[in-house]
C-alpha cells in the first residue's frame, strides 16, 4: 500500500501520531451488480505488489479460493515514488493487460481529480481501464462471499456466516493494534506516540498468543479471513518491523506460540508460496527514506526457520474445513525462487 504521503520517502510527521487515511473507494463488485460492477469472469484485474501486506492478503485469498481464471493478476514492483506503484517488472514497464505504466493511470481514468492515496491492492475494470475499488478490507470479503460462482471445487469458507461476528471482532483488534499498529510505531512522530503504539502492539500480540496456545486458528478449527490478515503482518515482522519500525521487544522467533502459528500457515499452500521476502525488504527499506535515509537493505534475517516443523497439528483443526488445498501456483504467478525462504537463508 502506498501509505499516505506527499513527497517520495516522507512518512513521518514530527510531533504527531501516524494516522492512516481510510478513505478508500467504496465501490463493490457484487453478484447482483448493485454498484454497477457485477461479478463477471475475465472482466477485472487485481493489481498488487507482493511487498505490501494489504495486497498480500488479496493474493492469498484469490489463490485459496481458486479465482485465478476469473480475476487476472497484475504485479507491481516493490518500490514506488510519490505518484504511485509502477509495473516495472513487466517488459517495457507496461502492464500487458491494462497497457499502463502506473496504477495511478487507472485511478485517474475514473477520477480525474483523485487526490487520495494511490494504493494497492486495487481492482481495475479491464474494458474501461478504470479502477473499481481499493477498499482492501472489503475486497477480500467480497472475493469470499460475492464470487462464489467462480470458486474452485474444494474452496474453503474463509468467512463462514455462523462465525462472522467473532471473526469481525478478532479482525478489528488485529487491524488496530497489529496490522496498523506496526505502522503507528514506525511512522510515529513523537516518543509518546511511538510508546503508545508499541505497548498496544505487544499487548495485543500477547493476547493473541494466549488465544492461539489452545487452538490452531484464530476462529474455529479452520483457516478464516482473520488468519490471513494476521499472517501478512507476522510474515514481515522479523524482516522489517522489528528493526525498521522499532517493534523490538521481541522477534517473532522469540514468541513461541505466534512463531509456530506463523510457520503453520506459511507451510500451508497459499501463504508461504505468495510471500516474497526480497520484495518486502526492498519496499520498506528503500521507499521509507525518512525512516531509513541510507536506503540500505539488510542482508538478514536468516529465514530458514520458516521451513522447520511447527507441531501445531497436535491442536487438531482442519486447515480447509471440508475443502481441499489449492493446487500448484499458476505459471507466471510464482514468487521468484531467489526470493523465497529457502533461498534467502541468511
Amino acid at each position: 500500500m502506498a501509505d499516505e504521503h506527499t513527497t517520495a520517502g516522507s512518512y513521518v510527521t514530527p510531533g504527531s501520531e501516524f494516522t492512516r487515511d481510510m478513505r478508500y473507494i467504496p465501490t463493490r463488485i457484487t453478484a447482483d451488480g448493485r454498484d454497477g460492477y457485477p461479478v463477471e469472469a475475465g472482466r477485472y484485474r487485481l493489481v498488487v505488489a507482493r511487498a505490501c501486506p494489504w495486497a498480500n492478503r488479496s493474493i492469498i485469498v484469490r489463490r485459496l479460493l481458486g479465482l485465478e481464471d476469473a480475476i487476472s493478476l497484475g504485479v507491481c514492483g516493490p518500490t514506488h515514488d510519490a505518484r504511485s506503484w509502477t509495473f516495472d517488472l513487466d517488459p517495457g514497464g507496461v502492464d500487458p493487460v491494462l497497457g499502463i505504466e502506473r496504477i495511478q493511470d487507472a485511478y485517474l481514468a475514473r477520477f480525474p481529480d483523485y487526490d487520495r492515496g494511490i494504493t494497492v491492492p486495487a481492482i481495475v475494470d479491464v474494458p474501461t481501464g478504470q479502477v473499481v475499488t481499493n477498499d482492501f478490507a472489503q475486497m477480500t470479503l467480497d472475493l469470499s462471499t460475492e464470487w462464489t460462482a467462480f470458486h474452485r471445487d474444494g474452496a474453503p469458507d474463509l468467512y463462514p456466516q455462523a462465525r462472522r461476528d467473532e471473526i469481525d471482532e478478532v479482525m478489528l483488534g488485529v487491524f488496530r493494534d497489529v496490522n496498523n499498529g506496526v505502522y503507528r510505531c514506525g511512522f510515529a512522530g513523537s516518543q509518546e506516540a511511538y510508546e503508545r503504539a508499541y505497548d498496544r502492539l505487544f499487548a495485543r500480540l500477547d493476547r493473541l498468543s494466549e488465544r492461539l496456545a489452545t487452538q490452531r486458528y484464530l476462529v474455529g478449527d479452520t483457516i478464516t479471513e482473520a488468519d490471513v490478515r494476521l499472517f501478512t503482518t507476522l510474515a514481515r515482522f522479523d524482516a522489517v518491523y522489528h528493526g525498521h519500525f522499532k517493534c523490538n521487544r521481541s522477534r517473532l522467533t522469540e514468541m513461541p506460540v505466534l512463531w509456530a502459528y506463523a510457520r503453520d500457515l506459511f507451510q500451508t499452500p497459499g501463504f508461504g508460496d505468495t510471500t516474497d521476502f526480497q520484495h518486502i525488504k526492498e519496499h520498506y527499506y528503500v521507499v521509507h527514506e525518512d525512516v531509513n535515509p541510507s536506503r540500505i537493505v539488510p542482508k538478514g534475517p536468516d529465514l530458514r526457520g520458516w521451513l522447520t516443523p511447527h507441531g501445531r497439528e497436535q491442536l487438531g483443526g482442519r486447515p480447509f474445513g471440508d475443502g481441499t488445498p489449492p493446487g500448484p501456483v499458476r505459471p507466471g504467478e510464482a514468487v521468484p525462487a531467489a526470493h523465497t525462504a529457502a533461498a534467502m537463508a541468511g
